[in-house]
């Protein structure tokens, strides 16, 4: 039997895909489903597709966790994590933003409350595993990247770290499909909506600003901002960030695409792309992988980094189980070797 895992959330976009995932992991087994609105039915009539649940049924949060397991994977709205595992001893792989930013003062700024468990901030490793991975194999707490993020922060990472570009210069225009707003949703995000449509929204202040942020300002060692516009887009699942940014010094783009093959090369579910191709969404839909690729438009001495990822594989519950199969010592792509849905 492998480790006892709970998954909270379980009726959500982000909960069923953790699920999705762990029907097939080896080496981790749900022993729990918790969904607040749905106690008592049975996951087989909510996802007739995994019958590896069949006979579970939804619990409350409290009877799942009341079952002691070895990891709880958490896909909850902001503040229901930081309640339930400011004081928490089990593992916990959150995929909230609960605990994602190290200072405590920035919770009511981006987040609209004070963080309720500030003590427990310095107790969560931020869990972009390309950037932070031997801290999350030491670690028992574990703060997914919020979707955006995690698409903007691998497109830049490397060039942030080789600090080749004007630390307030980073424009990152992301564009996500619908799921990114969660099950529930709410106007605008309805079909005939977000159907033949496209519109920004947060164009000052979205909450995934912060993380990114606090992650540059680590990877360049030196402060950074930038400006962010998400969108919405009519498609299922999917995020496409494209990065602007000011060059400090000139780069050839041979330089450049050395500089992102040596920085992902060794990585399993980054693809570098060389120069006749561009990331697109629909390849890595239904995966944990990762598009990425960079140019140089040298007539505005301006670097291009773009990549693509499923907000719900590598944007969520695709990275949560990567983070969980490093915390538990199992091989990083552990049930996730799945191929991008292309059709």
């Amino acid at each position: 039997m492998g480790s006892r895992a709970v998954v909270l959330g379980a009726s959500g976009f982000a909960g069923a895909e953790v699920l999705r995932f762990l029907s097939s992991h080896p080496g981790i087994d749900v022993v729990a489903a918790g969904a607040a609105s749905r106690v008592g039915i049975p996951l087989a009539d909510f996802y007739p597709s995994m019958p590896s649940y069949a006979g579970m049924v939804f619990s409350s949060f409290d009877d799942a966790l009341g079952l002691e397991p070895d990891i709880v994977f958490s896909s909850l709205p902001h503040t229901h994590s930081m309640e339930l595992f400011g004081d928490y001893q089990a593992k916990v792989v959150d995929l909230a933003g609960d605990f994602r930013l190290k200072d405590a003062a920035a919770y009511p700024v981006w987040y609209g409350e004070a963080h309720r468990h500030p003590q427990a901030l310095d107790d969560w490793t931020y869990g972009l595993t390309e950037i932070h991975r031997n801290e999350i194999r030491d670690c028992s707490k574990v703060a997914n990247p919020g979707c955006y993020a995690a698409a903007a922060l691998l497109a830049l990472a490397p060039i942030a770290e080789a600090a080749l570009i004007e630390p307030s210069s980073i424009h990152i225009d992301a564009k996500s499909g619908v799921s990114g707003a969660g099950r529930a949703g709410g106007e605008g995000f309805d079909f005939v909506s977000a159907n033949e449509n496209s519109r920004p929204y947060s164009v000052t202040g979205h909450k995934h600003i912060a993380e990114i942020e606090q992650e540059l300002t680590y990877l360049a060692g030196s402060q950074i901002t930038v400006s962010f516009i998400p969108h919405l887009v009519p498609m299922n699942r999917g995020i496409l960030a494209t990065c602007i940014a000011q060059l400090r010094q000139p780069l050839s783009s041979t330089d450049l695409e050395d500089l992102y093959h040596t920085r992902y090369g060794q990585e399993h579910f980054i693809t570098v792309l060389g120069h006749s191709s561009l990331p697109e969404t629909k390849r890595v839909s239904g995966s944990n992988f990762a598009e990425i690729a960079a140019r140089i438009d040298d007539r505005t001495s301006r670097v291009i980094a773009m990549c693509a990822i499923d907000n719900l594989g590598k944007g969520a519950a695709g990275q949560a189980i990567q983070n969980a199969n490093l915390m538990l010592g199992l091989p990083e792509n552990t049930a996730l070797d799945v191929a991008g849905m292309v059709t």
